[in-house]
């Protein structure tokens, strides 16, 4: 099993300001949260730690699936990886046998546009688990997996925790 709930939950309180922060539900190894106060205004967002793993990291990774009603954003992907990025090297999602080519930079890659968003999000609700791989600033590659356990089901909380926001 990739995540457990404590670590989930550990690392949603890290994510948002303890103050503004309601958890919309634990839905496998994905959590669904709401963040009245959040940068640009209310949002709503689905998180999944990436797994475990002993490798260098000098991040903890995570994916978020967010939500920003009165910016009119829905299905915002962003992944947050385990290495310093390469200036611009390549970051690339596998999920399902399809490939995305990520944007990005520091040790954070977003889809390029909102159609990839929407692809991507389609995509998670069928698939078992998504694979992002990159080159770190010192040249080796890595990769970072995310079960996808609860993922369709937190993304769909997030999306009605903010409908009544709009």
């Amino acid at each position: 099993m990739f995540c457990r709930r404590a670590p989930l939950i550990l690392l949603a309180l890290i994510a948002a300001p303890a103050l503004a922060r309601d958890s919309l539900g634990i839905f496998g190894n994905w959590g669904a949260f709401s963040d009245m106060q959040g940068q640009g205004g209310p949002r709503c967002y689905a998180i999944a730690m990436a797994a475990p793993s002993t490798l260098q990291r000098d991040y903890q990774p995570f994916a978020t699936i967010a939500t920003w009603p009165r910016q009119q954003v829905r299905g915002q992907v962003h992944f947050r990886l385990s290495r310093k990025l390469l200036p611009n090297a390549p970051i690339t999602l596998i999920m399902s046998g399809q490939r995305y080519k990520l944007v990005g930079g520091g040790g954070d890659a977003w889809a390029a546009d909102k159609r990839m968003d929407a692809a991507i999000v389609a995509a998670m609700r069928s698939a078992g688990e998504m694979t992002v791989s990159a080159r770190g600033a010192d040249g080796r590659g890595f990769t970072n997996t995310w079960s996808l356990d609860g993922a369709a089901t937190a993304m769909d909380a997030a999306a009605v925790g903010c409908a009544r926001l709009r």
